[in-house]
């Protein structure tokens, strides 16, 4: 059985719903654990649970948006647990509109909130994790991100930031022992009130989503992984990239790629990249140019 004993985790926007069950769950583990809400008092009230429970939390009031706010809570939970090994990036807020009737300040709020929260979380937990040389940090993106839903340009192009995210720090913080992954989440939560129909709100406990939260955060968890997770049921999602076809340039080219464009998108054998640099290679292969250094030096 997995166990979190010995390690403190901080779960953003944890006052309620998704991220009052992470906490729970990381909790029921072992691990020590910092509640953030905006609200002190559901934050505090979620702390007394854990700790009603046997547990250990602490209460922290304040936006993750906030860089000195958040450097306090960091500042705090390594004064009462000394260590910080567990970050999840759960705080978000909605809103809705269609791209035409949007305004650009609530575009810039939900990116704010969403992408910048999580910047500025990870960032003041980072050097903290390098030195340990251990940590696991969660984003929480979202379908909408990954594959789109009407009226949340804002929100899925936040959650879709999110990933990219993710792969970076994934490779730079794998010699440290950072893992960093992705939970795609659905359950019944304030922001999902309205969107889904009341019998799917009662099979989406956001309790479900959180067992397999556990499985990003433990000793064995993999790194640069986007878990979709929702009514008990569990899938990774990926972003690949197809064998594709070598067109060439010249004149006529665009004409090429128009008809070639089934063969290009063709699915079968498509690869999930180690990095940014397999797209390049991949081109520059089906166009029969070496891309070692050696064959570039002879």
């Amino acid at each position: 059985m997995m166990e979190l004993r010995d390690r403190t985790a901080i779960v953003t926007g944890a006052g309620r719903g998704l991220g009052r069950s992470h906490a729970l769950a990381l909790a029921g583990l072992g691990a020590k654990v910092v509640v953030n809400d905006m609200s002190g008092e559901n934050a505090e009230n979620v702390a007394d649970e854990i700790r009603a429970g046997g547990g250990e939390a602490i209460a922290f009031a304040g936006s993750v948006t906030d860089e000195g706010k958040v450097a306090d809570m960091v500042a705090d939970a390594m004064a009462a647990f000394g260590r910080i090994d567990i970050l999840i990036n759960n705080a978000g807020i909605l809103r809705d509109k269609s791209f035409a009737k949007m305004d650009l300040d609530d575009f810039r709020t939900v990116v704010d909130v969403h992408l910048m929260g999580a910047v500025v979380c990870t960032k003041a937990v980072w050097e903290i994790m390098r030195e340990q040389r251990h940590g696991r940090i969660v984003m929480t993106t979202s379908s909408s991100g990954l594959y789109g839903n009407f009226g949340q340009s804002n929100y899925g192009a936040a959650k879709m930031a999110l990933v990219g995210l993710m792969q970076t720090l994934a490779l730079e913080g794998e010699k440290y022992g950072i893992r960093v992954n992705c939970l795609a989440p659905t359950a019944a939560t304030q922001m999902t009130q309205g969107v889904l129909s009341e019998n799917a709100l009662t099979r989406l406990s956001p309790d479900f989503v959180s067992e397999g939260l556990l499985a990003l955060v433990g000793d064995e968890a993999p790194t640069r992984a986007i878990l979709c997770a929702g009514a008990g049921y569990f899938a990774r999602a990926n972003i690949t990239l197809t064998k594709g076809a070598w067109i060439g340039g010249g004149e006529g080219a665009a004409y090429k790629v128009v008809e070639a464009w089934d063969r290009i998108g063709d699915r079968s054998g498509d690869m999930v990249p180690d990095n940014c640099f397999a797209q390049s290679q991949q081109e520059l292969a089906g166009a029969g140019v070496d891309t070692h250094a050696s064959a570039a030096k002879g």
